[in-house]
């Protein structure tokens, strides 16, 4: 898993094979990825489920410490520093943001990971809380703006990882103030005005 994490950050889903896989990871079985996994979205779906299921694990904490607070950004707090809490235990260098990111981008994988993640109960209570936050939105606002908050965190998260891995000067000096950054940015997003399609249509010019 560790092996094939580190060749899809690097070079994408489609272009490592089952074969390079398993000789990265020092297997003399060219099946070793089929053997243990099924097949390759297996194996993909394997490593999402297992850095979810830890960094849920920590959102836990993170919940508990909220209770019933109206505050939205303790619940966008929730959100965001048990990703960031997590990728930081991972040490330097780790591939699993700019992993997160190709996965993000195939349309199927997205939409595996994407229901399993919603079922994990702590991010269901995070999500529950920020939705109770922002009933003045509608469905539609609130699901959009949802989406572009996951491509910030998970965006982000791989440019800090890309810079620290490469030793170049990274966005933040540590994941702490990128939980920071992050938090802003998406409180400010979610709690934004809405433009509705009329003042659209007016402010338009010829």
């Amino acid at each position: 898993m560790s092996a094939a994490e580190r060749l899809f950050a690097e070079h994408g889903l489609s272009a490592v094979s089952n074969r390079q896989i398993g000789e990265a990871a020092g297997q003399g079985n060219v099946t070793a990825v089929s053997y243990h996994f099924g097949s390759k979205a297996g194996l993909v779906r394997a490593i999402m489920v297992k850095h979810g299921e830890e960094a849920d694990r920590i959102r836990q904490r993170y919940v508990e410490e909220v209770g019933d607070s109206h505050d939205i950004r303790d619940w966008v707090d929730c959100l965001v520093r048990p990703v960031t809490e997590h990728m930081g235990s991972l040490g330097t260098p780790s591939w699993h943001a700019r992993f997160a990111v190709q996965v993000m981008a195939d349309p199927l994988m997205r939409a595996i990971v994407t229901d399993e993640a919603l079922v994990r109960p702590h991010l269901g209570q995070t999500l529950d809380g920020l939705g109770r936050r922002l009933h003045m939105l509608s469905a539609q606002v609130r699901a959009e703006r949802g989406d572009m908050a996951r491509h910030l965190i998970i965006h982000t998260c791989a440019e800090q990882e890309r810079a620290l891995a490469e030793g170049g000067a990274p966005l933040h000096s540590s994941w702490e103030r990128t939980a920071d950054a992050l938090s802003d940015a998406i409180v400010g997003l979610l709690t934004a005005p809405v433009t509705s399609p009329r003042n659209h249509l007016e402010n338009t010019g010829p």
